[in-house]
């Protein structure tokens, strides 16, 4: 059960975790004040920066931690193993999927994690209780187990242009991925990956509510952009779009494993 509805997790919000992994880009929001103003109940929060590779060198924030700094923020967020973890956000970019897919990639079970199938903007559409209480947390020890076939790094990326070993799909928009408007990042130039197709993130999300699409639409998005296979790569602008198709294309392909090229185009327009 990738994906839980707001139904679901408001009967079950006392036996499993929840997770708040809000994050934006544009920076008149911040998702920690957010947090601490209103959450679901019990809800802890996974702050993105902060669980990424901290690297200064890294063209950009979101290569993802070492396996170490992973296990300790893990552990301080107090979440066990055989926690049932759900996770959510506030984000139009769906990060909730990119804590998903790094919880997997550290090696949660993946039947343990979920997604909240329309986040915080579902939730409150639908007032439901939102509290600005503190969580209480007991620190663990959380144990990891890297999945390193679940990322792609720009030296693979740059072999399978020349020898197609496996097909990119780009989550960002259409005009960014065809050179037709500027990156909001500086530095980066405009364009994609030779090679690569585009399935715009607002392509599979209902925008009223931000919930997934239904598995007959996804099907016929990706059918139409001939995706039917295991050997799919995601990417975006900061591989945390990426994140949401690859769950996108987990529910229709229940034997795909998500695969994210890591540096997205943050790394790979770098100019």
């Amino acid at each position: 059960m990738t994906l839980v509805s707001t139904d679901w997790l408001n009967d079950n919000l006392d036996k499993v975790k929840i997770i708040d992994a809000s994050w934006h880009l544009i920076k008149n929001r911040n998702a920690v004040e957010e947090y601490n103003k209103e959450h679901i109940e019990n809800a802890i929060f996974f702050d993105l920066d902060k669980n990424s590779n901290q690297r200064k060198d890294l063209p950009h924030g979101h290569f993802l931690p070492t396996a170490t700094d992973h296990k300790k923020n893990v552990s301080e967020m107090g979440i066990l193993n055989t926690d049932r973890l759900i996770i959510y956000c506030y984000s139009d970019l769906i990060s909730s999927c990119r804590a998903w897919f790094q919880f997997l990639y550290f090696g949660h079970n993946p039947k343990l994690v979920s997604i909240l199938n329309g986040g915080m903007k579902k939730w409150k559409l639908e007032n439901r209780k939102v509290t600005n209480l503190k969580t209480k947390i007991i620190p663990s020890k959380y144990k990891v187990k890297e999945n390193k076939n679940m990322i792609k790094v720009k030296s693979q990326i740059n072999e399978n242009i020349k020898k197609e070993e496996f097909t990119v799909i780009d989550a960002r928009s259409k005009n960014r991925f065809l050179g037709l408007e500027p990156e909001p990042r500086p530095g980066i130039k405009s364009g994609s990956i030779e090679g690569s197709k585009s399935i715009p993130i607002s392509e599979i999300m209902n925008p009223q509510n931000n919930t997934f699409l239904d598995t007959k639409k996804l099907k016929d998005i990706f059918n139409s952009s001939k995706i039917n296979s295991n050997k799919i790569v995601m990417s975006c602008g900061s591989s945390v779009t990426a994140a949401s198709l690859a769950l996108a294309y987990s529910l229709i392909n229940d034997d795909y494993i998500p695969k994210i090229y890591i540096g997205s185009w943050a790394e790979f327009g770098k100019k």
